[in-house]
């Protein structure tokens, strides 16, 4: 078994995100079979003495028959109406699955802005460590009953991964309606004619070359796109990856033995730099002239404002600004030191020419990252 497989079977502590269509069906709501099978794999691993965090989707799923709708909503305030009734049958039925072994469950409903923003990041993360010391499982799902368009992670596969980071996990597993990653649609031949390849093992970008991932189906919002996403959202933030099908739960849980791996990268970003890169809002932009994106991102150096030519955005300090360079492209993001008149004013001026008041850089490099 791969070094990768060995250190996701001995995690001790995971994520395990699980798919709509795992949990739920269009005509019949939760299927409370397939919830138990699932959960009889999640408390023999907790049993192993790993610590388990669920990312659960299906809360829409969930309410579409018991409100009579035939198909999966459109429109945003249907989808809400349906999350309201099927957030409380899905806390239910995972209540009453875990019971069964007499484990409590506490149910965590997060949206985007809990996770972009700096202070609700803090507070779920405590969360979901106090939990876990009360030996709680936790139940996590995006709070579609009040998320709009503009706060949504976009999908659970994203979701989970921002969880396994926020959770400090040492592996996340995402379960669904696919059994790992091809090079295409295994039920359709590729442009080739060839069916499709399976990939066992993803150590780095090189393997996923020539990967076609498609959409999502018809209850959940993620397709494989979106769980490669996430997996390698959660591999560069040094969590390493296991994608198979929910039908395997237990080999996925027990020896990690099925699906695609993918491998972490070698040292984890910290809580700041992870939230900066990949869970904030950016919520401006700096332009920087060509020295400045060579000293950011060629030498890992602070931001001054000599090298900046331009301000975008009404952000004020603190918040997360986008670095693109002459030609426009996004080059890193970084934590503002001031608000954005206040760099206006700034622009291209060296330190010298600065009061007092304005002699730290712009961005400092303890709070930058690479895009």
């Amino acid at each position: 078994m791969s070094e990768v497989r060995t250190a996701i079977a001995g995690a001790r502590s995971i994520v395990v995100k699980i798919g709509s269509s795992a949990v739920t069906d269009l005509q019949t709501g939760i299927d409370l079979a397939r919830m138990d099978l699932l959960v009889d794999a999640l408390e023999a691993r907790m049993r192993a003495g790993s610590d388990v965090v669920v990312v659960s989707s299906g809360a829409v799923g969930a309410g579409i028959a018991p409100l009579g709708l035939k198909k999966r909503p459109a429109d945003l305030a249907t989808k809400q109406a349906a999350a309201s009734v099927g957030q409380l049958k899905m806390a239910q039925a995972w209540e009453a699955s875990f019971s069964r072994y007499g484990r409590t469950v506490g149910q965590v409903l997060l949206t985007a802005d809990d996770v972009s923003n700096r202070a609700h990041h803090a507070n779920a993360q405590r969360t979901l460590d106090r939990l876990r010391a009360l030996h709680t499982v936790p139940v996590v799902n995006e709070n579609d009953t009040v998320a709009t368009n503009e706060l949504r992670f976009g999908d659970n596969d994203r979701l989970g991964a921002l969880v396994a980071h926020l959770a400090g996990a040492d592996a996340l597993v995402l379960l669904s309606d696919v059994d790992g990653l091809y090079t295409g649609d295994p039920r359709k031949p590729g442009p080739d004619g060839q069916p499709a390849r399976f990939i066992a093992e993803v150590a780095g970008p090189e393997d996923l070359d020539g990967v076609i991932a498609g959409s999502g189906g018809t209850l959940g919002t993620g397709g494989m796109a979106s769980k490669l996403s996430a997996a390698r959202l959660a591999a560069d933030s040094g969590v390493p990856v296991l994608l198979a099908a929910a039908a395997q739960a237990d080999r996925a849980l027990a020896d990690a033995s099925v699906g695609t791996v993918f491998a972490a990268r070698p040292q984890r970003l910290s809580a700041r730099r992870f939230w900066v890169r990949h869970a904030a809002e950016a919520l401006g932009r700096l332009t920087i002239d060509a020295g400045a994106v060579d000293a950011v991102v060629g030498r890992r150096r602070s931001l001054l404002a000599a090298g900046i030519t331009g301000v975008a955005g009404g952000f004020s300090s603190g918040d997360v600004v986008e670095l693109a360079g002459p030609d426009g492209v996004v080059c890193a993001r970084g934590v503002s030191s001031y608000d954005a008149d206040d760099i206006a004013a700034m622009l291209g001026k060296s330190s010298e020419e600065l009061p007092a008041d304005y002699s730290r850089p712009v961005v400092h490099a303890d709070h930058l990252v690479r895009a």
